[in-house]
């Protein structure tokens, strides 16, 4: 699966923001990395489990946005998500399944589903990021 092409108006939209990206399918996670760089974003990851997500969050190195995948090898995602929300850090989810796998907690998440538009995607997060930033 290749990157969407991105727009040339959107290149460096989000110069200087890092995107923590968890995605525990690696040619999707390639992915969704190489087009949130073409952004000119900073990426935390790939990584594919919930332990290392949440290390990047209680570390030193701050977030802006986040894509997270809502079931890594049968683990939950929501620890993270409610990180990142608590931080009021907007994020995107994924997955192979449809709203149902979302609890109403984060019914006004956006839900991305495989097999996902990631230039669509990818702009949406931005969005959200440079609202929270006030731009």
């Amino acid at each position: 699966m290749m990157a969407a092409p991105v727009l040339l108006r959107e290149r460096g939209v989000l110069t200087g923001r890092s995107i923590l990206v968890v995605e525990d399918e690696y040619f999707l996670a390639d992915d969704i990395a190489r087009a949130c760089r073409a952004l000119g974003a900073e990426i935390e990851g790939p990584f594919g489990d919930v332990e290392d997500a949440l290390a990047i969050l209680t570390g030193v190195r701050a977030v802006d946005g986040a894509v997270l995948d809502v079931n890594l090898r049968n683990a939950s995602i929501f620890p993270v998500a409610h990180a990142l929300r608590s931080r009021g850090i907007p994020f995107v989810f994924t997955t192979g399944y449809d709203r149902n796998a979302i609890g109403p907690e984060y019914e006004d998440i956006q839900l991305w589903e495989k097999p996902l538009d990631i230039a669509a995607m990818t702009r949406r997060l931005s969005e959200l990021m440079l609202a929270r930033a006030g731009r």
